[in-house]
């Protein structure tokens, strides 16, 4: 590759360019912050264009610098990936990054299956319902609810995300619910969110849901224990909800469903997809998810357009 500059300048120019910082990147790279300066200034007279702007102080990246960045960015991600699947770096370690409610539930009564399954891999489950960034983090696997399709990353399908009203039997029968319509007179956790105009007009009700006060949550989890303490219907994923529906400590006075748009994926870095580590756990998922099969209509596993 002749026309490629040397790797020291381009890694110089990297970690510069991230930190927008010589010193922090000399630090980073074991070099003196002369050596980074003089890299670049190479890199720079090998383009003929200026990567960084130099004022008193400090440096930030130029027009020419922001455009370069990414793609350097992409590569070195590309190269470690490439390497990653070679060695399998921490090999004996699964890390998984998962939405707070799908983690907390499904995910979690289960894990336990892959472990026993591959005794040789340990398990470190976060969560989060903020997206991971990859590239910043040492995840090798994360599930994402969104519309799929993220740049550079390899989006599984797994199921579309759905809602419905669940309350305690208590709460059922003390208000006496008994067709979708009652549930405008019933105290409903986050009432003025949209999905639930969106549920009441798929349920036959052609009446809005007028605006109210009331108690809004940041996670099923959370909707969970206010709705077994008896406050309220809180619109909810009865997929994740198998055990407390099925015990009687929560019950699903509806059969229907509404899809408020997006699905629940499994996601990894493009260049990772062949490591052990998630193949194993992308096959196991597929395996599980399929136990589930019959509990969803047939279009809820259908992949979006």
């Amino acid at each position: 590759m002749p026309n490629l500059p040397p790797l020291a300048a381009i890694r110089a120019f990297e970690a510069a360019g991230r930190l927008e910082n010589f010193s922090r990147a000399a630090e980073e790279l074991g070099m003196t912050q002369a050596a980074v300066s003089y890299q670049v200034r190479q890199l720079e007279d090998r383009l003929g264009r200026a990567l960084f702007v130099r004022e008193k102080g400090r440096v930030r990246l130029s027009e020419t610098g922001q455009r370069l960045l990414p793609a350097v960015r992409a590569a070195f991600a590309s190269m470690g990936d490439a390497f990653a699947a070679i060695g399998d770096d921490e090999a004996d370690i699964l890390t998984i990054s998962a939405a707070v409610t799908f983690g907390g539930t499904w995910l979690s009564a289960r894990i336990g299956r892959f472990q026993l399954r591959y005794p040789d891999l340990a398990v470190r489950l976060s969560m989060s319902n903020d997206y991971v960034d990859f590239d910043a983090s040492n995840v090798d696997v994360a599930i994402r609810i969104g519309p799929g399709g993220w740049p550079g990353l390899r989006a599984d399908f797994l199921f579309r995300s759905h809602v419905t009203p669940i309350c305690s039997p208590a709460f059922r029968d003390a208000n006496r619910i008994a067709a979708p319509v009652d549930l405008l007179r019933v105290e409903r956790l986050a009432p003025n969110d949209g999905w639930w105009a969106g549920w009441l007009a798929e349920a036959g009700v052609d009446v809005a849901p007028p605006p109210r006060r009331g108690v809004e949550l940041d996670s099923q989890l959370q909707e969970a224990s206010a709705v077994q303490g008896g406050y309220g219907v809180a619109l909810m994923t009865p997929l994740l909800w198998r055990a407390e529906l099925d015990s009687g400590r929560m019950v699903q006075p509806f059969d229907t469903l509404y899809q408020p748009g997006g699905a629940n994926w499994l996601v990894y870095r493009e260049g990772r997809s062949r490591v052990r580590k998630i193949e194993r756990f992308r096959e196991w998922l597929r395996e599980e998810m399929e136990k589930d099969r019959p509990l969803l209509p047939e279009a809820l596993w259908e992949p979006l357009p």
